[in-house]
């Protein structure tokens, strides 16, 4: 009877195995993702698929409204949340169990057995399905890490129940055994929802744990999720507890990139110094990083302080001597003079996104959907010390509506009043000097607009916008938020938060001679 009854589940359990690997975290799928946060908040444990309380072992009648009313049509009712009921009941209980499950860890130290039903495990997993077909007996030895080990009981109740409870630190081993045993859509699940929790916080920090792992597991998305989070919101990492253990790797693919954001160059520079002295890396590591640090976007008092002060530069100035020449160079001389004889598009040249009043200011923008909104700010002409004291100021417009004037409504009537609003359109920045100058000459500037948003409880940076006057030049400026919903996790308060950094790139003006 107990055959019979799995039997006739089997096509409910394929059909929300096919769902789960669709695992939409915003829709209604077997994967969805709901915070558990007044229930559990401490520990931080999220639910993939809860199933509301009210809604236990109650059927659900469904009308198929497609037809005429002809009686062509057909209502459903549907018991499926009973199925997975006892089918959970079916694992605690052990009934009609046909295999055991023996996990031990390497060390033999820890032993876990899980009565369990080789029907569902075929169903749900390949690698269990292929398993079980070459078995001897009816006990099956799994080996596992100390960590996977620990949650393989989630784990299989996930193939019974298609949901299961999570913590931040319990998202690594599952996401393991979904990989091992090749069930996709747990693994899509887990990897979506450390995708969307990486500003959460921890004792201990987690975004650079999942981004080691990601690489080893060869999950491209959730590599360049962390990476990208790391680099966007660097001044909050350099302050964590996770800095002083991010691998070399890690290191140097944060320092080599132009779009990190952060205080200053002085405070990547403080935490490089930091990470080397907690980590004493070999004297080639060290010297590529210290290498990948802008020392040009450093003001000269504050590269005589390093050379000074700094016992790691004290160590390794010959490795870097060549760039800090060349960056009091930079500062002694105007950086037209300087294009004449150095590549300055070279990376020691190249700003990064600094937060400094320096190269941009903050724009905090209230009922953002409202109308037009305008600022203006200053920035120094540009990180040389030929230009210290030269400031531009700028002016920006914010257009919550605009539209292209190919896409705007004609008016050929003389007279006819004109729109005082523009229904429909996109949100576009304008970033203009507000005089022209001289000095302007040789130099790019590049805008740069940090969309921050609401997560976790935690400001982060959202999106990163380039470009040289307006934002329609990058095509998606704000394409996905919405600016009308006061729930918006691009509202904070009601407010829009925006940085807008402002970064002089300079032409090289190098004669190539025949």
């Amino acid at each position: 009877m107990l055959v019979l009854v799995l039997v006739l589940v089997l096509a409910l359990l394929r059909g929300a195995a096919a769902a789960a690997a669709v695992c939409d975290l915003k829709g209604t799928s077997p994967l969805s993702l709901s915070r558990v946060g007044k229930e559990v908040p401490e520990r931080g444990t999220a639910l993939l698929t809860r199933i509301p309380a009210q809604s236990r072992g109650a059927g659900s009648l469904k009308v198929d409204t497609s037809q005429d009313g002809s009686g062509g049509g057909g209502d459903t009712i549907s018991h499926s949340l009973t199925v997975v009921q006892r089918l959970e009941a079916l694992l605690l209980q052990g009934n009609g169990s046909d295999v055991s499950l023996r996990v031990e860890t390497p060390s033999a130290d820890e032993v876990k057995v899980i009565q369990a039903h080789s029907l569902v495990l075929s169903l749900q997993s390949p690698v269990f399905e292929e398993i079980l077909l070459s078995r001897n007996g009816s006990t099956l030895v799994l080996k596992e890490s100390s960590d996977c080990a620990a949650v393989f009981d989630k784990f299989i109740r996930y193939l019974y129940c298609g949901e299961i409870s999570l913590r931040l630190d319990q998202a690594t081993p599952l996401h393991k055994l979904a990989a091992k045993y090749q069930v996709m859509g747990l693994q899509q699940g887990i990897t979506q929802y450390m995708t969307q929790n990486l500003a959460r916080d921890s004792s201990s920090g987690h975004v650079a744990g999942w981004y080691e792992y990601a690489l080893q597991a060869g999950d491209a998305t959730l590599r360049d999720s962390c990476l990208q989070f790391m680099a966007w919101n660097l001044s909050s990492v350099l302050q964590s507890g996770e800095w002083a253990t991010i691998s070399s790797q890690l290191l140097m693919s944060l320092l080599q990139r132009s779009d990190l954001i952060l205080q200053s160059e002085m405070e990547l520079f403080a935490a490089l110094e930091a990470w080397i002295i907690q980590n004493e890396p070999d004297g080639l590591t060290a010297e590529n990083a210290l290498r990948s640090v802008r020392y040009a976007m450093m003001p000269p008092r504050e590269l005589f302080r390093l050379q000074t002060h700094s016992t790691v530069l004290a160590r390794y100035q010959e490795s870097v001597r060549d760039l800090l020449y060349m960056s009091y160079q930079f500062h002694s001389a105007s950086p037209m003079h300087m294009a004449k004889f150095f590549d300055v598009n070279c990376s020691l040249f190249m700003p990064r996104n600094y937060l400094s009043a320096l190269w941009g200011s903050p724009w905090i923008i209230s009922n953002p959907s409202r109308d037009d909104r305008s600022t203006s700010f200053q920035t120094q002409l540009g990180p040389s010390g030929h230009d210290s004291s030269k400031r531009v100021t700028w002016n920006a417009m914010f257009s919550p509506r605009w539209l292209p004037i190919g896409m705007r409504p004609m008016y050929t009537e003389a007279g006819a009043m004109q729109p005082t609003r523009v229904e429909g359109g996109r949100p576009r920045i304008i970033i203009t000097p507000a005089t022209s100058s001289a000095d302007f000459a040789g130099v790019n500037f590049q805008k740069t607009v940090l969309v921050m948003a609401q997560q976790q409880g935690k400001v982060v940076v959202k999106h990163v916008y380039n470009f040289h006057q307006s934002t329609e030049e990058s095509g998606d400026f704000l394409a996905e938020a919405d600016l009308y919903r006061r729930t918006s996790e691009y509202l904070i308060d009601s407010s829009l938060f925006l940085h807008i950094v402002v970064k002089p790139l300079y032409q090289t003006l190098i004669t190539i001679k025949n």
